[in-house]
């Protein structure tokens, strides 16, 4: 009978959670009762309260729950692999609405969409990734992806294969990203010399490199376009080609 009567009283929580998202939007949400009902969707009938403040408590943010490994989550008390399934279902949905949202649109109009992507797939990694969105002559959205993993140099990067790629997908122009797990922005001189030699090696190729960006923690992104420095790439590599040509 109490088991029962608990039941009763959890079904009744969780459906007041499902009103309020209706009625009120996510903005009405704590990002513990974001956790609690994700995790609902994997253990219906299970408590999942606790599990989820719990969570929240051990990765100190919503993002950091959802860019957390099946490892680290099964070390969270009441987490299961059904509930951590959901969690990580829902990344996943998530990672593909980003990336799909943005096909089609122009850079220069939706650049933020694009950072967001990047963000969302890149921030939280233990390891670093080099990733490659594809543009066309007008600077639309073409497709992105992961060209490395590991520590990116310029000696892991291959600037064959990344042209390689980027004729594969008809791409006239490119923007290139990498995260740093230590959540700097700073790029470092290996990140100067590493998108000058891609600059130079794309010019070539009649392939425009728009800009680096470099991924952090949280929501911040380090623009080299922003920051001047793709303006005096762009000017040396110029002079560079004249030589050459």
């Amino acid at each position: 009978m109490e088991k029962c009567e608990w039941q009763k009283k959890g079904q009744g929580h969780r459906q007041r959670l499902r009103d309020k998202f209706l009625e009120q939007g996510i903005e009405a949400f704590t990002d513990s009762e974001i956790i609690e009902l994700l995790l609902t969707f994997g253990t219906p009938r299970s408590d999942c309260k606790e599990a989820a403040r719990l969570a929240l408590a051990q990765f100190k943010s919503l993002p950091a729950v959802l860019d957390a490994s099946s490892v680290q989550l099964q070390r969270i008390k009441g987490l299961g692999p059904k509930n951590i399934f959901a969690l990580q279902f829902i990344q996943g949905v998530a990672r593909r609405y980003l990336r799909q949202r943005v096909v089609g649109r122009q850079y220069v109009h939706s650049s933020r969409e694009v950072a967001d992507y990047l963000i969302h797939t890149m921030r939280g990694l233990q390891h670093e990734v080099f990733t490659v969105v594809f543009l066309d002559a007008a600077h639309a959205v073409i497709d992105s992806a992961v060209v490395a993993e590991g520590t990116i140099t310029i000696n892991t990067i291959y600037p064959r294969e990344l042209v390689k790629a980027a004729l594969a997908h008809n791409a006239a122009a490119l923007v290139v990203a990498h995260n740093h797990p230590s959540g700097s922005l700073t790029p470092s001189r290996q990140d100067e010399e590493l998108t000058r030699t891609l600059h130079l090696v794309c010019s070539f190729m009649h392939i425009n490199l728009l800009d680096h960006l470099i991924i952090g923690s949280g929501d911040q992104v380090y623009s080299f376009a922003d920051q001047g420095i793709m303006a005096k790439i762009r000017d040396d590599c110029r002079q560079i080609v004249r030589q050459v040509g």
